[in-house]
């Protein structure tokens, strides 16, 4: 329980290279499939698709936030997980590479439109909104 008597819950954001965050959280809010999903601690249970963008969260008072990657969402009363692609904190971004990543995602796309077969669609889009959200979430 925080200091304020705000309820908290236990909050884990995995990725393949480990968690990105792991510890009591007041609020939550992750980019759904149909929409961004807020939670609370005593939320109710919950399996849900993630699409790539902005992770949020509030734990002493204060936000942080994450740029991620697709994934699943899964919530307990008094826990929540979340298991990404990649997870970057806002003042962890490294701006150029997040540009170089949007040209290259680009450059897919152009292919795929142009017929090739070899290129999965749904994964480079995905890449392309993960690394334009970086920009988003970097604020530059």
């Amino acid at each position: 329980m925080a200091e304020t008597g705000t309820r908290t819950f236990s909050l884990s954001v995995v990725t393949p290279e480990g968690a990105a965050y792991e510890g009591e959280a007041e609020r939550l809010v992750v980019p759904g499939d149909a929409g961004e999903i807020g939670v609370l601690a005593r939320h109710a249970p919950l399996v849900a698709m993630l699409r790539a963008g902005e992770i949020r969260i509030k734990s002493g008072g204060e936000w942080q936030s994450f740029a991620a990657g697709p994934g699943y969402f899964k919530v307990q009363r008094d826990r929540a997980i979340v298991l990404v692609d990649d997870a970057v904190r806002a003042e962890d971004i490294d701006v150029e590479q997040a540009r170089r990543e949007i040209e290259e995602a680009e450059a897919l796309l152009e292919r795929a439109e142009a017929g090739d077969e070899e290129i999965d669609r749904w994964r480079v889009e995905q890449r392309l909104r993960h690394a334009q959200n970086k920009l988003e979430v970097s604020g530059r």
